[in-house]
């Protein structure tokens, strides 16, 4: 019996126990199947600003937000986002569970009058934060054009790197992987997808959890080809993982793709909803039958979306056998969002050609802001090892990067 089988039996004794019964819990989970592939701009503010140094060099934190009281650089907006932080290292714990941290700078609105807010691991939020030459350009996908940044290497080269963002956030999310980027020479083009609220939204407006995104990918691979690449490094984020497994095996231009850098990525998209529906405390019931109808062609009019998402199709656990390019892949133990245990299992069955670091106390997509130095010394050195490793087939071909 197969893993989608499996999920239709707890649904269908649902049915036992009552037609009213049964009807909410297919009305909670057709809710839930929803939740999962429907985009959403609200962000929670989980965290309360308790006091702000008159010197604007801390603040004083309460509530619930992800990292709260974790050493590391993140940002901070507060006021429904009208306003923008980055904050440092923790300088004080206090008794009744409020953290102090270092304020690294204001970049915009009035942190003062500021009561409430979250935590964001984008740290950057414009590519002109890096110091770094960069341009927008346009890539042309399915049902238009998709607006993306491009930093190009201060050297002419054939080699690119394509960073893909993760669920429920923007380009922003990958700028903190740019400088490792150039500095090993590398020309970084920074992509937006559908329904990501930057690129054109699809027909169905819905996710595909990377079984729709990864054209969009593609799109990016032949852009860069088109402007000189040869050897392209696919970067993904969280969802943005799982979209650059995809478009790394389906792509019509796979045999330009050298290496692939994995962020705390959702390598199992069955193991992680589970643990999220976990997270949620829902029924049994309700988490397996909106897995059902997410995989379903029947429920494809009750979830909204134009096809199934094809849960099996995105486990790469199981289509680990397809992988033929170096993978780096970074992960937290201590994730709390996407579980590390797909990760771990993929690099145990592909040890050949995976490199997993992984970290702890880190959250999710939070690893470069938990230990910027270890992370960037693990791309670092498997960037060296990759074009190492692609200096010398040139060498053997007689092909060389343009000078």
């Amino acid at each position: 019996m197969g893993r989608l089988t499996k999920v239709l039996v707890p649904f269908a004794v649902v049915g036992a126990i009552g037609v009213v019964a049964a009807a909410g819990y297919v009305t909670a989970a057709t809710v839930v199947a929803k939740m999962v592939v429907t985009p959403s701009r609200r962000k929670r503010e989980d965290a309360d600003i308790r006091s702000v140094a008159s010197d604007l060099s801390t603040v004083t934190l309460t509530g619930t937000a992800d990292a709260l009281r974790v050493p590391g650089r993140y940002g901070l907006w507060f006021s429904n986002d009208r306003g923008y932080a980055r904050i440092g290292d923790i300088v004080g714990l206090g008794d009744d569970g409020s953290v102090t941290r270092e304020v690294e700078s204001v970049v915009w609105g009035d942190l003062r009058t500021a009561r409430h807010g979250r935590l964001s691991s984008w740290y950057y939020t414009s590519p002109g934060d890096l110091g770094l030459p960069v341009e927008s350009v346009d890539v042309t996908v399915d049902d238009g054009t998709a607006p993306a940044w491009l930093f190009p290497a201060e050297r002419p080269t054939d080699r690119w790197a394509i960073h893909v963002h993760g669920r429920g956030t923007q380009r922003q999310e990958a700028l903190r992987g740019i400088p490792v980027f150039h500095e090993k020479g590398f020309t970084s083009l920074v992509a937006s997808y559908r329904n990501d609220g930057d690129a054109p939204s699809s027909s169905d407006g819905r996710y595909g959890l990377g079984s729709t995104e990864w054209r969009d990918v593609d799109a990016a691979i032949a852009y860069a080809l088109a402007n000189g690449a040869r050897h392209v490094v696919l970067v993904g984020w969280s969802m943005g993982g799982a979209i650059v497994l995809q478009a790394s095996v389906r792509s019509a231009h796979a045999d330009s793709v050298r290496g692939i850098v994995l962020d705390s990525p959702v390598v199992d998209w069955l193991e992680t909803l589970d643990y999220q529906a976990g997270l949620m405390r829902l029924p049994r019931g309700v988490a397996h039958g909106a897995l059902v109808l997410l995989d379903s062609a029947w429920a494809t009019g009750v979830v909204g979306q134009d096809a199934p998402v094809g849960l099996a199709g995105l486990d790469f656990t199981m289509r680990a056998h397809e992988l033929d390019v170096p993978v780096l892949l970074m992960h937290s133990d201590d994730d709390g969002y996407v579980p590390a245990d797909a990760s771990h299992r993929l690099a145990d069955i592909r040890s050949d050609i995976v490199t997993f670091v992984p970290f702890e106390q880190a959250k999710h997509t939070k690893l470069w802001n938990y230990d910027s130095t270890r992370w960037t010394s693990a791309v670092s050195s498997w960037l060296d090892e990759l074009t190492g490793s692609l200096d010398e087939t040139m060498s053997l071909d007689g092909t060389q990067d343009p000078a």
